[in-house]
């Protein structure tokens, strides 16, 4: 690394009123509840997104017409503590397929009692993407992961 075209990782973070167990769920098997329909890369509408609850697994969206666009793989499956995905769209936001090009996701939960989680969000690697700079640029200002975050903690605290 040390290299000067390094582009920075974004990090996020909000803490939840729920158990672990709970809060890792929802941001992982419930995660087309609190995902934002606009921020889509496909062609049609977002009907939904998708992420495969094991490692290997796919995360990507289906469209209202029944069409599927990647958006990466899960690399790491560790509930209730992690979450480790690539994040394979570039900075026109397109799905790029080459697993080199795979910026990262990493999600961590720590309880901080029993009804009470913190969860940490790390983009990291931005410069492997095409034109990973334009996609940091268009994530970090606007609210991006804050946001994503925020709506998160909105379904964590409106769930019974």
């Amino acid at each position: 690394m040390g290299d000067a075209t390094t582009i920075p990782a974004i990090n996020g973070a909000t803490t939840v009123r729920a158990p672990i167990e709970k809060a890792f769920r929802i941001f992982t098997t419930s995660f087309d509840t609190w995902w934002p329909r606009e921020f889509h890369i496909g062609q049609a509408e977002m009907a939904e997104a998708i992420l495969e609850p094991r490692e290997g697994g796919r995360w990507y969206e289906r469209g209202v017409d029944g069409s599927e666009c990647d958006w990466g793989r899960v690399l790491a499956w560790e509930p209730p503590l992690r979450l480790l995905v690539t994040w394979q769209i570039n900075g026109s936001w397109q799905y790029d397929p080459d697993p080199k090009h795979a910026s990262e996701i990493e999600v961590r939960f720590t309880a901080e009692g029993p009804e009470q989680t913190r969860v940490e969000l790390e983009h990291r690697h931005l410069d492997r993407l095409v034109d990973g700079q334009a996609l940091r640029d268009g994530i970090g200002e606007g609210g991006g992961w804050s946001s994503n975050l925020a709506l998160f903690a909105r379904a964590v605290a409106t769930e019974e």
